[in-house]
């Protein structure tokens, strides 16, 4: 129980404040409560002092029994009965005027006195039921206060009020409105947050595939201004420098007939082009020593080592190995893959058969060669033809084969090894195969292709071969050795036999010497001969006619035109091989 509320209001007997009025804020305000008067009874409160209580009157209505006076010493003496409290301070009451109010127990002077203010003890409001009967009785009384002023005039208090919130008919929509403008608000930043956010993802994305894309261009060396070689399948140029390339060579010895064809493999992966380079055996090299030697001269001479150092001095390329291929090999190789395809130049005739018998090859589109076949037309080489006719059927035979080999790295590696060829030991079977391997899957693709350098009659490369061939496939330079460096040959047939000439140009260029086209003479001669203009150079022209199987007897000064060192005459008594 609250006892604030209980002094107030006619609570127990041992209730230690009873309630003397409020202030003018409306607050309650109590006294002590002496001991003789908590043994006295107390009276239920009247509000209007029409019930018997402690004899306090706040409004001078005329309470019947005055409570007895407030002794503040507890001396237990009966202190004389104050007159009714006047909360008003108007000094008038019924029966006669009453003494001012003494807060402190004391007896008031006669007179009127001023009023002062009353000092109370307070008590913090609590909560709880205690303390929400405490609050209505505030209320309860404050109101029966204001409405028996003497005056007719009501004060109020903010205790007297209770504020209470009127539903408004129109509040939960202009709630919805708010909510729904606040959403939408953050609805649309949201939705700028998120364009922005993709829009700042989308040029990040931009930007990588752009630098990705430059990237891969220079890596595959397409970009405007660096391009120099075009590719096969797309047309676009891409710059040699930036290619790699894969380079073997390959030498095909003919066991029966004699003599050698040789080619490059090239792989560009970058390009994704294969190529086969055939190399014309006149083709002059430099050995070691700066002396200067043909192709041909340099594989039966020099071996795949000397031979493949000398090529990579003249093309200005990177050769990786050599693969040595006889003619049985070749066989075994084309019977191995199940025959070929090729498009036949020309008809081979059998050596085994008789005259006015069928070729072993015939002339046309898409002829099966087998092994043996094969050979024949890869070797062939007409009366009166160039070299590089035959060697251009062998690039035919070798790309047929690559069309028919498996592009399986370890299938190819199987083909190989079961060749079983002594291989040059900077190529084993497992590199060769690999190689192979993906020159057949190029072929298949429709991305290789054959290619002849072009050499000119005196053994060296062309210009046109520089810029087609040692450029834009081998990806090098063109270094041919020096004209002056060898002796150079000036060659007129007089035999009567075009073919002559040819033989003869490629023994002398097989010999070391530079060969130079004299012409054909207008009649034939009996008798060949050889001719030397200074007498530095009469050991050279008796060198010349060693190589080219004419007797000391043929050597002669004279008168030599042009720039050639020696010039040679070829008569009736030449004859070709014999050399």
């Amino acid at each position: 129980m609250n006892d604030r509320y209980d002094a107030g209001y006619g609570g127990n007997r041992d209730d230690q404040y009873e309630l003397v009025g409020y202030d003018e804020y409306g607050r309650p305000m109590y006294r002590p409560v002496l001991p003789q008067q908590q043994q006295a009874p107390q009276q239920p409160y009247d509000p209007y002092a029409q019930q018997q209580g402690y004899g306090y009157d706040p409004y001078a209505t005329g309470g019947q029994h005055p409570a007895p006076a407030y002794d503040p010493y507890d001396t237990g003496r009966q202190a004389p009965v104050p007159p009714p409290y006047d909360p008003y301070g108007t000094g008038v009451q019924q029966g006669g005027p009453a003494p001012s109010y003494d807060p402190y127990g004391q007896t008031a002077t006669s007179g009127q006195q001023p009023r002062v203010a009353e000092q109370t003890a307070y008590i913090p409001q609590q909560s709880g039921p205690a303390a929400e009967a405490d609050t209505s009785g505030q209320r309860h009384r404050s109101g029966a206060d204001e409405a028996h002023r003497p005056d007719g005039e009501r004060e109020f208090h903010t205790g007297q009020f209770a504020f209470v919130e009127e539903p408004d008919g129109d509040s939960e929509d202009v709630i919805d409105w708010l909510n729904f403008t606040e959403n939408r608000t953050e609805r649309r930043e949201e939705a700028k947050r998120r364009a922005r956010s993709r829009l700042v993802a989308l040029v990040v994305v931009m930007a990588l595939v752009a630098v990705g894309g430059v990237g891969y261009l220079w890596y595959a060396g397409k970009l405007p201004g660096l391009s120099s070689s075009p590719d096969a399948k797309t047309g676009t140029a891409t710059a040699a420098g930036a290619q790699n390339r894969d380079v073997i060579v390959v030498h095909l010895h003919n066991t029966a007939q004699g003599g050698t064809s040789t080619a490059l493999f090239v792989d560009n992966t970058t390009t994704k082009q294969g190529t086969t380079v055939l190399l014309p055996n006149s083709l002059v090299l430099t050995d070691d020593d700066g002396s200067t030697t043909t192709l041909a001269k340099s594989v039966e001479d020099d071996g795949s080592s000397g031979t493949r150092d000398s090529l990579d001095g003249v093309l200005g390329t990177d050769i990786e190995g050599t693969w040595r291929l006889d003619t049985p090999y070749l066989q075994n190789l084309v019977d191995l893959v199940g025959n070929i395809e090729v498009d036949t130049n020309a008809d081979v005739p059998d050596p085994e058969a008789k005259k006015g018998q069928a070729p072993l090859v015939k002339k046309g589109k898409a002829q099966t060669l087998s092994g043996k076949t094969a050979v024949a037309y890869a070797t062939y080489r007409a009366s009166g033809e160039a070299q590089n006719a035959q060697l251009e059927r062998f690039g035919q035979v070798m790309q047929g084969v690559l069309r028919k080999l498996s592009s399986d790295p370890t299938a190819a590696t199987t083909t190989v090894q079961t060749l079983a060829q002594i291989l040059d030991p900077s190529l084993t079977d497992k590199d060769l195969g690999t190689f192979l391997a993906k020159l057949a899957d190029r072929a298949k693709g429709g991305d290789y292709k054959t290619a002849l350098l072009p050499v000119q009659t005196d053994g060296t490369l062309s210009a046109a071969a520089s810029d087609s061939v040692v450029k834009d496939v081998l990806g090098g330079t063109a270094k041919s050795p020096d004209k002056d460096a060898a002796v150079s040959v000036s060659v007129q047939n007089a035999t009567g036999v075009k073919d002559n000439t040819e033989k003869a140009r490629v023994v002398l260029l097989n010999g070391g010497f530079s060969f130079l086209e004299g012409g054909t003479a207008s009649s034939a001669r009996a008798t060949s001969k050889v001719v030397y203009a200074d007498a530095a150079d009469k050991e050279n022209a008796t060198e010349v006619a060693k190589t080219l199987g004419l007797d000391d007897g043929s050597v002669t000064k004279g008168k030599v035109s042009g720039s050639a060192n020696v010039a040679v005459v070829l008569g009736q008594d030449y004859e070709p091989g014999s050399s």
